[in-house]
């Protein structure tokens, strides 16, 4: 990169905040890896072909621990030697994987189905009792997932609303926001200290108490390694889990042919919601960057050791040379190799648990609500500035 690189700045403009920016099909065709500034100043390459994506997510050359050195360019915050392992590379990485992926299997992970059902429905049958228009964001779209991960970690549900309000500021992309952020992680921080402590004197059956016996060949997870994956499943279980059921909302709803459809056969269910994946804005790959650890070439590119690197994945997701018709919304999608959850090494932990939120919010909606539609025109919805995960402020829906 050089001083004569043009002013593109991160994230890039977008009329439509339901549809990606239009600047990404240009750049997927005439230059897949560009230069970019990021909101905190710093510059990066962003990545915007689907196989360069892919490739950027697995090649170890790629850093997700540089993130954390106290000069490296970012986009959110990162305390320098965080243990987390969505900033770790191996061997750290490694390990601490193989300690917690037992908490995660399919098995276990498949069990918390009907209770995500019946959260479902409660909510649902709540919003129904108080009436229409209602927000399905403060009904449902939030409280589900809210309700799971306090569950499945076992923070009491009482104090969702605390630590809500951290994750909200700690997920902040604007440069400004710092000392906030920074505020924000260390009284979550010291609340999940306390509630690690808490399980330690008296277990329950619940995934922090798992991950605090966790073991293998004799190592264990220490206790920042405790306090930083608490951590992380709060902010993505709660945060991601809310962006993606909304956006995945909004796109049935702003097109009523599909949910029609959807009506007329639920089994279509599993693949509508992996093409809602594929298709959602939510995340917008902001979690996904790296940083080069060595000079190499990448998409006509020489990205230099140290250098940034973005790996949109919100683009690589519409790349016409692997979704035919990408742009489209095609609910009975049979090969849809999305990056939504990442891949490699770092692909996430939680994916089958938001699959399942998704379908089970989903299905309730249909079986409870088949009249479902946008009380206001999704034009005017007002969306929250300057949030890593992109949602709109409310929901208004009717019946």
């Amino acid at each position: 990169m050089t001083a004569e690189d043009p002013p593109r700045t991160f994230p890039l403009p977008a009329p439509d905040p339901l549809e990606p920016a239009p600047e990404f099909a240009k750049l997927r065709e005439s230059e897949p890896v560009a230069p970019l500034t990021l909101p905190t100043g710093h510059r990066a390459w962003v990545v915007t072909r689907y196989e360069d994506v892919r490739h950027v997510l697995a090649d170890p050359r790629f850093s997700k621990a540089a993130l954390t050195e106290p000069d490296a360019p970012r986009l959110l915050p990162v305390a320098k030697g965080s243990k987390s392992i969505f900033v770790m590379d191996p061997p750290e990485h490694t390990r601490l994987r193989k300690l917690v992926t037992k908490a995660f299997t399919a098995r276990r992970i498949e069990q918390l189905r009907p209770a995500v059902r019946q959260t479902a429905d409660r909510l649902i049958e709540s919003m129904a009792g108080e009436g229409a228009p209602a927000d399905l964001i403060g009904h449902l779209a939030q409280p589900l997932p809210i309700t799971v991960i306090c569950e499945l970690l076992g923070v009491p549900y009482d104090d969702h609303e605390r630590f809500r309000e951290w994750t909200d500021v700690m997920l902040s992309v604007s440069a400004a926001q710092h000392d906030a952020v920074m505020e924000a992680r260390i009284s979550l921080n010291t609340y999940l200290s306390e509630l690690i402590e808490a399980k330690k004197a008296d277990p329950a059956d619940d995934l922090l108490t798992v991950l605090i016996d966790a073991r293998e060949e004799g190592d264990r997870l220490s206790e920042e390694e405790l306090l930083a994956f608490g951590h992380t499943l709060l902010v993505a279980g709660y945060h991601a889990t809310t962006g993606e059921i909304v956006g995945a909302l909004i796109t049935l709803l702003r097109k009523p042919d599909l949910w029609e459809r959807l009506l007329a056969d639920r089994e279509l269910v599993p693949s509508t919601v992996e093409e809602l994946f594929r298709y959602s804005l939510a995340g917008g790959g902001a979690g996904a960057m790296r940083i080069a650890t060595e000079d190499m070439e990448l998409g006509g590119a020489l990205i230099r050791a140290g250098e940034a690197v973005l790996p949109a994945i919100t683009s690589a997701n519409r790349d016409e040379t692997v979704f035919e018709r990408a742009a489209d919304v095609d609910i009975a999608r049979e090969h849809n190799p999305h990056l939504t959850f990442g891949h490699g090494l770092h692909h996430c932990l939680g994916a089958q648990l938001g699959r399942i939120e998704l379908q089970e919010a989903l299905g309730a909606l249909l079986d409870r609500l088949p009249g479902l539609r946008l009380a206001v025109p999704a034009e005017e919805l007002e969306w929250v500035r300057g949030m890593a995960f992109k949602r709109p402020q409310t929901l208004p829906v009717t019946w």
